[in-house]
């Protein structure tokens, strides 16, 4: 029997406010964060991710974000790409509709573990999963909530599912 062939899977990991979180937050919050994170999952050499226009993917490093701040491992998979288009498809019919995006509750970060989970059984690091419920346990962090709560993350530079890479 053919062993099965394996791809890899990294989760991109983006500081949304470029460093001024690790300098602000023990001011704000009366704890230190080391970022605002924006992940995404890069395999069949692709980058794909999940904001305010639903899932959408990019080649890696191509939304208007740049490069990663940092790269993880999450692992490989033997999940197909075609298998994989499937599942994003699926996952933007239900979970993951653009209508269902939640800056606390169900974010990039949200997509990623789940998409990391399917396909390599791994979650996403704690401290970019646990970020929400971290703000949100500071009287600042609850403050804030009304004023974030309808905030929509969607970073430019990729294509909605379904028209990859910008094809129709």
């Amino acid at each position: 029997m053919e062993p099965p062939n394996l791809y890899p899977v990294k989760l991109y990991v983006y500081d949304l406010s470029k460093g001024l979180a690790r300098r602000l937050s023990p001011i704000m919050l009366g704890k230190q964060l080391e970022g605002i994170w924006h992940t995404s999952i890069v395999v069949h050499k692709d980058e794909f991710y999940f904001g305010s226009g639903g899932i959408s993917s990019c080649p890696p490093g191509g939304t208007l974000l740049g490069p990663p701040d940092s790269v993880v491992d999450v692992g490989s998979t033997e999940v197909t790409e075609e298998l994989f288009q499937e599942y994003l498809s699926s996952l933007g019919e239900s979970l993951f509709r653009r209508e269902a995006y939640n800056v606390f509750e169900n974010n990039c970060n949200t997509f990623t573990n789940e998409v990391a989970q399917f396909l390599t059984g791994r979650k996403i690091p704690s401290y970019i999963t646990d970020l929400p419920s971290e703000i949100l346990s500071t009287p600042f962090g609850q403050a804030l909530r009304p004023f974030l709560d309808p905030v929509q993350i969607q970073p430019p530079g990729g294509s909605p599912l379904g028209r990859p890479n910008g094809q129709s």
